[in-house]
């Protein structure tokens, strides 16, 4: 009888070990997205490069050796491996609306404080703290500010999302985003700022 039993529980066991298991991927895409939003948040601009060109494809390499060796919980593994190359996949396609949105969402009340603390400009421009800068050797620096408008006069060009010259602002820009109301992100050319227009 215990013999029986025995066997029974090791079947079991072998089923219960090949059997789907939902929460490895769920876990595993819990864990890109965790490390991907740190690095928009608080890394540099160009913070999604080392992880998707060195992060991504050691993270999938281990997990397609582990695929290979652990037989038993191969198609979770697998898994694992798709929920982390979607979640990157997704997250990396969208990365500047995320880093704007994180960045806001955990680190907006400093920006508001120190823009908020300044004179007003005699030149009528609007009130602004540069807020990102990305550029490769030979290209410049892109430069992003956020920029304080009381009057929400940016929101119309927000909604464009097309670029221009919008009064409170020295230069044409890129592109005007809202952050939230009366605040915005203003994207200069590259190569230009705030004080030096190209």
């Amino acid at each position: 009888m215990s013999r029986h039993l025995s066997e029974r529980f090791v079947v079991k066991r072998k089923l219960e070990s090949t059997r789907f298991n939902w929460r490895f991927p769920l876990y595993a895409a819990t864990v890109a997205l965790i490390v991907f939003l740190a690095l928009a948040i608080y890394g540099d601009g160009f913070a999604e490069f080392p992880y998707i060109f060195f992060a991504a494809p050691i993270v999938s390499l281990i997990l397609l050796i582990a695929a290979i060796f652990k037989k038993q919980q191969r198609l979770s593994i697998l898994g694992i491996l798709g929920g982390y190359c979607l979640i990157t996949t997704l997250l990396s396609l969208n990365y500047r609306n995320v880093r704007e949105a994180g960045r806001w969402l955990f680190l907006s009340e400093n920006y508001k404080a120190e823009v908020l603390a300044q004179a007003v400009a005699p030149s009528g421009n609007l009130k602004h703290i540069e807020w990102d800068r990305r550029g490769f050797a030979g290209i410049g620096d892109t430069v992003e500010y956020v920029v304080f408008d009381p009057d929400d006069s940016l929101a119309a060009a927000a909604k464009r999302q097309a670029p221009g010259k919008f009064s409170g602002l020295p230069c044409e820009v890129f592109r005007v985003g809202r952050l939230e109301s009366n605040w915005y992100s203003v994207e200069f050319y590259a190569d230009s700022a705030w004080n030096r227009c190209d």
